[in-house]
Protein backbone atom coordinates (compact mmCIF):
# COMPACT_ATOMS: atom_id res chain seq x y z
CA UNK A 1 0.00 0.00 0.00
CA UNK A 2 2.83 2.40 0.88
CA UNK A 3 4.55 1.58 -2.44
CA UNK A 4 1.36 2.42 -4.37
CA UNK A 5 1.05 5.80 -2.62
CA UNK A 6 4.72 6.54 -3.33
CA UNK A 7 4.38 5.67 -7.03
CA UNK A 8 1.22 7.76 -7.30
CA UNK A 9 2.88 10.80 -5.76
CA UNK A 10 5.96 10.32 -7.92
CA UNK A 11 3.82 10.11 -11.06
CA UNK A 12 1.94 13.29 -10.16
CA UNK A 13 5.21 15.11 -9.52
CA UNK A 14 6.69 13.90 -12.83
CA UNK A 15 3.55 15.02 -14.69
CA UNK A 16 3.67 18.46 -13.06
CA UNK A 17 7.35 18.90 -13.97
CA UNK A 18 6.69 17.80 -17.58
CA UNK A 19 3.86 20.33 -17.91
CA UNK A 20 5.99 23.13 -16.45
CA UNK A 21 8.93 22.37 -18.79
CA UNK A 22 6.71 22.19 -21.90
CA UNK A 23 4.63 25.29 -21.11
CA UNK A 24 4.91 27.89 -23.92
CA UNK A 25 6.64 31.14 -22.97
CA UNK A 26 3.54 33.31 -23.50
CA UNK A 27 1.24 31.02 -21.41
CA UNK A 28 1.07 30.41 -17.68
CA UNK A 29 1.38 26.87 -16.31
CA UNK A 30 -2.22 27.05 -15.07
CA UNK A 31 -3.62 28.05 -18.46
CA UNK A 32 -1.55 25.39 -20.22
CA UNK A 33 -2.73 22.73 -17.76
CA UNK A 34 -6.38 23.71 -18.35
CA UNK A 35 -5.78 23.57 -22.11
CA UNK A 36 -4.29 20.06 -21.86
CA UNK A 37 -7.19 18.92 -19.67
CA UNK A 38 -9.68 20.23 -22.25
CA UNK A 39 -7.87 18.43 -25.11
CA UNK A 40 -7.80 15.15 -23.18
CA UNK A 41 -11.48 15.55 -22.27
CA UNK A 42 -12.46 16.11 -25.91
CA UNK A 43 -10.48 13.06 -26.99
CA UNK A 44 -12.09 10.98 -24.27
CA UNK A 45 -15.54 12.13 -25.40
CA UNK A 46 -14.69 11.24 -29.01
CA UNK A 47 -13.44 7.79 -28.06
CA UNK A 48 -16.47 7.21 -25.85
CA UNK A 49 -18.75 8.01 -28.78
CA UNK A 50 -16.81 5.61 -30.99
CA UNK A 51 -17.04 2.87 -28.35
CA UNK A 52 -20.80 3.39 -28.03
CA UNK A 53 -21.19 3.26 -31.81
CA UNK A 54 -19.19 0.02 -31.97
CA UNK A 55 -21.20 -1.49 -29.11
CA UNK A 56 -24.43 -0.61 -30.93
CA UNK A 57 -23.10 -2.19 -34.13
CA UNK A 58 -22.08 -5.36 -32.27
CA UNK A 59 -25.54 -5.59 -30.70
CA UNK A 60 -27.20 -5.24 -34.11
CA UNK A 61 -25.01 -8.05 -35.43
CA UNK A 62 -26.07 -10.16 -32.45
CA UNK A 63 -29.69 -9.33 -33.36
CA UNK A 64 -29.21 -10.60 -36.91
CA UNK A 65 -27.32 -13.69 -35.76
CA UNK A 66 -29.99 -14.71 -33.25
CA UNK A 67 -32.84 -14.13 -35.69
CA UNK A 68 -30.95 -16.04 -38.41
CA UNK A 69 -30.39 -19.02 -36.14
CA UNK A 70 -33.99 -19.02 -34.94
CA UNK A 71 -35.27 -18.66 -38.48
CA UNK A 72 -33.12 -21.56 -39.62
CA UNK A 73 -34.46 -23.62 -36.72
CA UNK A 74 -38.04 -22.93 -37.75
CA UNK A 75 -37.62 -23.91 -41.39
CA UNK A 76 -34.87 -26.52 -41.23
CA UNK A 77 -37.21 -29.52 -41.61
CA UNK A 78 -38.90 -29.91 -44.99
CA UNK A 79 -39.66 -27.39 -47.69
CA UNK A 80 -40.66 -24.06 -46.18
CA UNK A 81 -42.93 -23.24 -49.12
CA UNK A 82 -44.93 -26.42 -48.54
CA UNK A 83 -45.14 -25.65 -44.84
CA UNK A 84 -46.54 -22.23 -45.58
CA UNK A 85 -49.04 -23.67 -48.07
CA UNK A 86 -50.13 -26.32 -45.56
CA UNK A 87 -51.59 -23.67 -43.31
CA UNK A 88 -55.25 -22.72 -43.40
CA UNK A 89 -56.24 -20.41 -46.29
CA UNK A 90 -56.71 -17.41 -44.00
CA UNK A 91 -53.52 -17.96 -42.05
CA UNK A 92 -51.27 -17.80 -45.12
CA UNK A 93 -52.11 -14.14 -45.55
CA UNK A 94 -51.39 -13.56 -41.87
CA UNK A 95 -48.02 -15.26 -42.22
CA UNK A 96 -47.10 -13.08 -45.17
CA UNK A 97 -48.18 -10.05 -43.21
CA UNK A 98 -46.05 -11.06 -40.23
CA UNK A 99 -43.00 -11.68 -42.40
CA UNK A 100 -43.51 -8.44 -44.25
CA UNK A 101 -43.86 -6.35 -41.10
CA UNK A 102 -40.53 -4.98 -40.00
CA UNK A 103 -41.78 -4.44 -36.50
CA UNK A 104 -41.11 -0.75 -36.94
CA UNK A 105 -43.94 0.35 -39.22
CA UNK A 106 -45.27 3.04 -36.93
CA UNK A 107 -46.18 5.71 -39.43
CA UNK A 108 -47.51 5.93 -42.96
CA UNK A 109 -44.43 4.84 -44.87
CA UNK A 110 -44.82 2.91 -48.12
CA UNK A 111 -45.15 -0.85 -47.74
CA UNK A 112 -44.36 -3.69 -50.14
CA UNK A 113 -47.29 -4.94 -52.16
CA UNK A 114 -48.54 -8.44 -51.16
CA UNK A 115 -47.86 -9.76 -54.66
CA UNK A 116 -44.24 -8.60 -54.47
CA UNK A 117 -43.84 -10.21 -51.07
CA UNK A 118 -45.38 -13.47 -52.28
CA UNK A 119 -43.00 -13.56 -55.25
CA UNK A 120 -40.08 -12.81 -52.95
CA UNK A 121 -41.05 -15.69 -50.65
CA UNK A 122 -41.39 -18.16 -53.51
CA UNK A 123 -38.01 -17.19 -54.94
CA UNK A 124 -36.43 -17.45 -51.50
CA UNK A 125 -37.90 -20.87 -50.86
CA UNK A 126 -36.42 -22.28 -54.06
CA UNK A 127 -32.95 -20.90 -53.47
CA UNK A 128 -32.37 -21.31 -49.71
CA UNK A 129 -33.10 -24.00 -47.12
CA UNK A 130 -34.97 -21.45 -44.97
CA UNK A 131 -36.74 -18.16 -45.47
CA UNK A 132 -34.61 -15.04 -45.26
CA UNK A 133 -34.97 -12.79 -42.26
CA UNK A 134 -38.14 -10.68 -42.42
CA UNK A 135 -36.13 -7.47 -42.21
CA UNK A 136 -37.46 -4.66 -44.33
CA UNK A 137 -35.70 -1.33 -44.07
CA UNK A 138 -37.97 1.47 -42.93
CA UNK A 139 -37.50 5.21 -42.79
CA UNK A 140 -38.08 5.11 -39.02
CA UNK A 141 -34.67 3.50 -38.42
CA UNK A 142 -32.89 6.84 -38.35
CA UNK A 143 -30.32 8.55 -36.21
CA UNK A 144 -33.12 10.65 -34.76
CA UNK A 145 -34.53 7.57 -33.09
CA UNK A 146 -31.77 5.04 -32.37
CA UNK A 147 -34.24 2.91 -30.41
CA UNK A 148 -35.99 1.88 -33.64
CA UNK A 149 -33.38 -0.82 -34.31
CA UNK A 150 -34.15 -2.41 -30.93
CA UNK A 151 -37.88 -2.19 -31.61
CA UNK A 152 -37.42 -3.79 -35.02
CA UNK A 153 -35.45 -6.68 -33.56
CA UNK A 154 -37.79 -7.28 -30.61
CA UNK A 155 -40.92 -7.22 -32.76
CA UNK A 156 -39.32 -9.57 -35.29
CA UNK A 157 -38.50 -11.90 -32.42
CA UNK A 158 -42.09 -11.87 -31.12
CA UNK A 159 -43.59 -12.50 -34.56
CA UNK A 160 -41.15 -15.32 -35.21
CA UNK A 161 -42.10 -16.90 -31.87
CA UNK A 162 -45.78 -16.56 -32.79
CA UNK A 163 -45.10 -18.54 -35.96
CA UNK A 164 -43.38 -21.31 -34.00
CA UNK A 165 -46.19 -21.66 -31.49
CA UNK A 166 -49.00 -22.36 -33.94
CA UNK A 167 -49.75 -24.15 -37.19
CA UNK A 168 -47.45 -26.45 -39.15
CA UNK A 169 -44.40 -24.31 -38.29
CA UNK A 170 -44.61 -25.25 -34.62
CA UNK A 171 -41.04 -25.47 -33.34
CA UNK A 172 -39.32 -25.73 -29.97
CA UNK A 173 -37.04 -22.70 -29.57
CA UNK A 174 -36.02 -23.44 -25.99
CA UNK A 175 -32.48 -24.39 -27.11
CA UNK A 176 -31.91 -20.75 -28.06
CA UNK A 177 -32.37 -19.56 -24.46
CA UNK A 178 -28.61 -19.24 -23.94
CA UNK A 179 -28.64 -16.51 -26.60
CA UNK A 180 -31.49 -14.55 -25.05
CA UNK A 181 -29.04 -12.22 -23.30
CA UNK A 182 -29.18 -10.32 -26.58
CA UNK A 183 -32.89 -9.78 -25.95
CA UNK A 184 -32.23 -8.55 -22.40
CA UNK A 185 -29.60 -6.10 -23.66
CA UNK A 186 -32.04 -4.64 -26.18
CA UNK A 187 -34.84 -4.40 -23.61
CA UNK A 188 -32.46 -2.62 -21.21
CA UNK A 189 -31.60 -0.02 -23.83
CA UNK A 190 -35.24 0.33 -24.85
CA UNK A 191 -36.15 1.01 -21.20
CA UNK A 192 -33.37 3.58 -20.97
CA UNK A 193 -34.82 5.40 -23.96
CA UNK A 194 -38.37 5.20 -22.63
CA UNK A 195 -37.32 6.63 -19.26
CA UNK A 196 -35.47 9.49 -20.94
CA UNK A 197 -38.48 10.33 -23.12
CA UNK A 198 -41.14 10.13 -20.40
CA UNK A 199 -39.16 12.30 -18.00
CA UNK A 200 -39.76 15.17 -20.42
CA UNK A 201 -42.59 14.00 -22.69
CA UNK A 202 -43.34 16.12 -25.73
CA UNK A 203 -46.89 16.42 -26.98
CA UNK A 204 -48.21 15.31 -29.45
CA UNK A 205 -46.72 11.88 -28.87
CA UNK A 206 -45.38 9.69 -31.63
CA UNK A 207 -47.09 6.30 -31.87
CA UNK A 208 -43.59 4.81 -31.53
CA UNK A 209 -43.64 5.20 -27.74
CA UNK A 210 -47.01 3.50 -27.28
CA UNK A 211 -45.82 0.66 -29.53
CA UNK A 212 -42.61 0.39 -27.50
CA UNK A 213 -44.54 -0.01 -24.23
CA UNK A 214 -46.81 -2.59 -25.85
CA UNK A 215 -43.81 -4.55 -27.15
CA UNK A 216 -42.26 -4.44 -23.69
CA UNK A 217 -45.41 -5.87 -22.10
CA UNK A 218 -45.60 -8.65 -24.73
CA UNK A 219 -41.96 -9.62 -24.19
CA UNK A 220 -42.33 -9.91 -20.42
CA UNK A 221 -45.55 -11.89 -20.87
CA UNK A 222 -43.61 -14.51 -22.84
CA UNK A 223 -42.77 -17.41 -20.54
CA UNK A 224 -39.47 -18.13 -22.35
CA UNK A 225 -38.23 -14.54 -22.32
CA UNK A 226 -39.55 -13.12 -19.05
CA UNK A 227 -36.97 -14.75 -16.75
CA UNK A 228 -34.04 -13.47 -18.82
CA UNK A 229 -35.50 -9.97 -19.06
CA UNK A 230 -36.50 -9.62 -15.41
CA UNK A 231 -33.15 -10.94 -14.23
CA UNK A 232 -31.31 -8.06 -15.90
CA UNK A 233 -33.95 -5.36 -16.20
CA UNK A 234 -36.06 -5.55 -13.01
CA UNK A 235 -34.54 -2.38 -11.53
CA UNK A 236 -34.98 -0.55 -14.83
CA UNK A 237 -38.61 -1.66 -14.99
CA UNK A 238 -39.22 -0.31 -11.48
CA UNK A 239 -37.58 2.96 -12.49
CA UNK A 240 -39.79 3.15 -15.59
CA UNK A 241 -42.97 2.50 -13.59
CA UNK A 242 -42.02 5.22 -11.09
CA UNK A 243 -41.18 7.61 -13.94
CA UNK A 244 -44.65 7.16 -15.45
CA UNK A 245 -46.21 7.69 -12.02
CA UNK A 246 -44.27 10.89 -11.40
CA UNK A 247 -45.24 12.29 -14.81
CA UNK A 248 -48.90 11.90 -13.83
CA UNK A 249 -48.58 13.27 -10.29
CA UNK A 250 -46.16 16.15 -10.94
CA UNK A 251 -47.74 17.59 -14.09
CA UNK A 252 -48.97 21.11 -13.40
CA UNK A 253 -49.32 22.83 -16.78
CA UNK A 254 -52.69 23.83 -18.19
CA UNK A 255 -52.88 21.17 -20.93
CA UNK A 256 -51.54 18.38 -18.76
CA UNK A 257 -54.63 16.17 -19.01
CA UNK A 258 -53.81 15.04 -22.56
CA UNK A 259 -50.33 14.03 -21.43
CA UNK A 260 -51.72 12.33 -18.34
CA UNK A 261 -54.19 10.32 -20.39
CA UNK A 262 -51.42 9.12 -22.71
CA UNK A 263 -49.11 8.20 -19.82
CA UNK A 264 -51.97 6.56 -17.91
CA UNK A 265 -52.70 4.42 -20.97
CA UNK A 266 -49.03 3.43 -21.04
CA UNK A 267 -49.33 2.23 -17.42
CA UNK A 268 -52.43 0.22 -18.32
CA UNK A 269 -50.61 -1.33 -21.28
CA UNK A 270 -47.66 -2.22 -19.06
CA UNK A 271 -50.04 -3.68 -16.48
CA UNK A 272 -51.61 -5.91 -19.13
CA UNK A 273 -48.65 -8.16 -18.35
CA UNK A 274 -49.66 -10.16 -15.26
CA UNK A 275 -46.04 -10.31 -14.07
CA UNK A 276 -45.92 -6.49 -13.81
CA UNK A 277 -49.47 -5.84 -12.65
CA UNK A 278 -48.92 -6.47 -8.94
CA UNK A 279 -45.99 -4.03 -8.69
CA UNK A 280 -47.90 -1.33 -10.59
CA UNK A 281 -51.05 -1.71 -8.47
CA UNK A 282 -48.98 -1.66 -5.28
CA UNK A 283 -47.10 1.45 -6.45
CA UNK A 284 -50.31 3.34 -7.29
CA UNK A 285 -52.08 2.29 -4.10
CA UNK A 286 -49.10 3.55 -2.12
CA UNK A 287 -49.71 7.03 -3.53
CA UNK A 288 -53.46 6.79 -2.91
CA UNK A 289 -52.90 5.70 0.69
CA UNK A 290 -50.41 8.51 1.31
CA UNK A 291 -52.70 11.16 -0.16
CA UNK A 292 -55.65 9.83 1.84
CA UNK A 293 -53.59 10.39 4.99
CA UNK A 294 -52.82 13.95 3.85
CA UNK A 295 -56.49 14.73 3.18
CA UNK A 296 -57.34 13.39 6.62
CA UNK A 297 -55.40 16.26 8.19
CA UNK A 298 -57.19 19.08 6.31
CA UNK A 299 -60.81 20.18 5.88
CA UNK A 300 -60.60 21.27 2.25
CA UNK A 301 -58.17 21.11 -0.63
CA UNK A 302 -55.52 23.72 0.08
CA UNK A 303 -53.62 25.64 -2.59
CA UNK A 304 -50.54 23.43 -2.31
CA UNK A 305 -52.58 20.26 -2.92
CA UNK A 306 -54.93 21.34 -5.72
CA UNK A 307 -52.77 19.96 -8.54
CA UNK A 308 -52.06 16.71 -6.73
CA UNK A 309 -55.77 16.32 -5.91
CA UNK A 310 -56.70 16.68 -9.58
CA UNK A 311 -53.92 14.37 -10.73
CA UNK A 312 -54.77 11.57 -8.30
CA UNK A 313 -57.90 10.76 -10.31
CA UNK A 314 -55.72 9.54 -13.19
CA UNK A 315 -54.29 6.96 -10.78
CA UNK A 316 -57.83 5.90 -9.84
CA UNK A 317 -58.58 5.32 -13.53
CA UNK A 318 -55.46 3.21 -14.04
CA UNK A 319 -56.17 1.17 -10.91
CA UNK A 320 -59.74 0.49 -12.03
CA UNK A 321 -58.56 -0.67 -15.45
CA UNK A 322 -55.97 -3.04 -13.98
CA UNK A 323 -58.26 -4.46 -11.29
CA UNK A 324 -61.06 -5.03 -13.81
CA UNK A 325 -58.59 -6.86 -16.03
CA UNK A 326 -57.45 -8.93 -13.05
CA UNK A 327 -61.02 -9.91 -12.21
CA UNK A 328 -61.83 -10.71 -15.83
CA UNK A 329 -58.77 -12.94 -16.27
CA UNK A 330 -59.24 -14.60 -12.87
CA UNK A 331 -55.48 -14.45 -12.48
CA UNK A 332 -55.56 -13.44 -8.81
CA UNK A 333 -52.15 -14.88 -8.05
CA UNK A 334 -50.55 -11.70 -9.36
CA UNK A 335 -52.54 -9.39 -7.04
CA UNK A 336 -52.65 -10.96 -3.61
CA UNK A 337 -54.03 -9.45 -0.42
CA UNK A 338 -50.70 -10.17 1.24
CA UNK A 339 -49.39 -6.97 -0.38
CA UNK A 340 -48.82 -4.32 2.30
CA UNK A 341 -50.39 -1.46 0.34
CA UNK A 342 -53.52 -3.49 -0.46
CA UNK A 343 -53.78 -4.52 3.19
CA UNK A 344 -53.45 -0.92 4.34
CA UNK A 345 -56.04 0.30 1.85
CA UNK A 346 -58.64 -2.33 2.80
CA UNK A 347 -58.06 -2.03 6.54
CA UNK A 348 -58.62 1.74 6.51
CA UNK A 349 -61.16 1.74 3.68
CA UNK A 350 -64.41 2.25 5.60
CA UNK A 351 -62.85 4.59 8.15
CA UNK A 352 -61.29 6.77 5.44
CA UNK A 353 -64.54 7.05 3.50
CA UNK A 354 -66.44 8.01 6.66
CA UNK A 355 -63.83 10.60 7.62
CA UNK A 356 -63.46 12.25 4.18
CA UNK A 357 -66.92 11.87 2.62
CA UNK A 358 -68.21 15.32 3.63
CA UNK A 359 -65.15 17.34 2.56
CA UNK A 360 -64.08 15.23 -0.44
CA UNK A 361 -67.12 13.35 -1.81
CA UNK A 362 -65.67 12.66 -5.27
CA UNK A 363 -62.43 11.30 -3.82
CA UNK A 364 -64.27 8.98 -1.42
CA UNK A 365 -66.55 7.82 -4.24
CA UNK A 366 -63.49 6.55 -6.13
CA UNK A 367 -62.14 4.98 -2.93
CA UNK A 368 -65.44 3.12 -2.60
CA UNK A 369 -65.21 1.87 -6.21
CA UNK A 370 -61.65 0.66 -5.66
CA UNK A 371 -62.73 -1.17 -2.53
CA UNK A 372 -65.42 -3.01 -4.48
CA UNK A 373 -62.93 -4.04 -7.17
CA UNK A 374 -60.34 -5.25 -4.66
CA UNK A 375 -62.98 -7.26 -2.82
CA UNK A 376 -64.10 -8.71 -6.15
CA UNK A 377 -60.55 -9.87 -6.78
CA UNK A 378 -60.51 -11.46 -3.32
CA UNK A 379 -63.82 -13.21 -4.04
CA UNK A 380 -62.50 -14.63 -7.32
CA UNK A 381 -59.36 -15.75 -5.50
CA UNK A 382 -61.42 -17.53 -2.81
CA UNK A 383 -63.62 -19.27 -5.37
CA UNK A 384 -60.60 -20.47 -7.33
CA UNK A 385 -59.10 -22.24 -4.33
CA UNK A 386 -59.71 -26.00 -4.14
Amino acid sequence: MDDQIWYLRTSKLALALAIIRSTPADTSSREYTEHLAKVVSEQESTWRSKVQALEAEVLQLRHKLLLSRMHAGVFKSGDPSSQLQAQEPGSSENTLSLLEDSGCDLSNEQRSEPSEMTQHLVESCTSTPFLPLPIVKRHCATQENPLSSHMQFLQHLLELKNLTESGSLKTDLSHFENDFSTVSDSVFQLLDGLITFYRKPKFPFSSFWAEAVNTLARLISDCNLSNHILKKCSKKLEEFEKTLLQVILRSNHINRFQVQHYVSQSLVTLGSCSLLRKSIISLLLSEVNSFSDVLGTIDQVQAGYVTQYENIFSLFWVLEQLLQKETKEGNTSSVGHDDQEIKKFLQKHDETIFQLSDAFPLFTFYLWRLGILLNSVETVESNSRP
